[in-house]
């Protein structure tokens, strides 16, 4: 039994080894930041950094929302207020590690109205793109990306903005790897 306990130490600790060293090799200058209300962009966001082994970082609200609160044919909903006043920047918790390491930024986000939802915007307002090229994504069940990516490129004021792609709200995760590996 001690002899069967020993080898499989031998091979989790060889193992946690080699883990330290992929992780260290898996150093990456791609970094996928994404608002998911219901959870369709970050499915997208996650196939996107699968693909280019990329690091994610998720816009959680530091007010989170509710059903209620996306309810886009409620006036009174947080998420129809906030459309109609561009001035309310929700915040979210945490900020991204290290951000000056990265040399590409992919953003996504769900589609409101037409445009980026306003915790994107705040996103965008409060880092430097410049140096950085930036790619935007979306998820929508009846919009297209229109010109979120132009409207967030204009408050950013940095960086090299790429056209960026809408995706069905189904998410078909294999297209979103297949755009993600061409538009790299």
């Amino acid at each position: 039994m001690n002899t069967l306990r020993k080898i499989l130490a031998a091979g989790l600790l060889s193992g946690l080894s080699l883990g330290g060293s992929a992780a260290l090799a898996a150093e990456t200058d791609t970094l996928v930041v994404y608002f998911s209300a219901t959870g369709r962009t970050e499915v997208a966001a996650e196939a996107i950094a699968a693909e280019l082994k990329a690091d994610t970082f998720a816009l959680n609200p530091a007010v989170p929302y509710s059903v209620k609160d996306l309810d886009y044919r409620d006036p009174e909903s947080r998420s129809s207020k906030e459309h109609q006043d561009p001035s309310i920047k929700p915040e979210y918790t945490g900020d991204v590690a290290d951000w000056n390491k990265y040399g590409t930024v992919y953003i996504g986000y769900p589609i409101w109205w037409g445009e980026a939802p306003n915790i994107v915007y705040t996103f965008a307002e409060k880092h430097d793109f410049s140096g950085k090229t930036v790619i935007t994504f979306s998820t929508s069940g009846s919009s297209g990306h229109g010109q979120s990516s132009e409207h967030l490129a204009a408050k950013a004021g940095a960086g090299t903005w790429k056209p960026g792609k809408g995706f069905s709200s189904s998410v078909n995760t294999a297209e979103v790897k297949k755009w993600a590996k061409e538009n790299r």
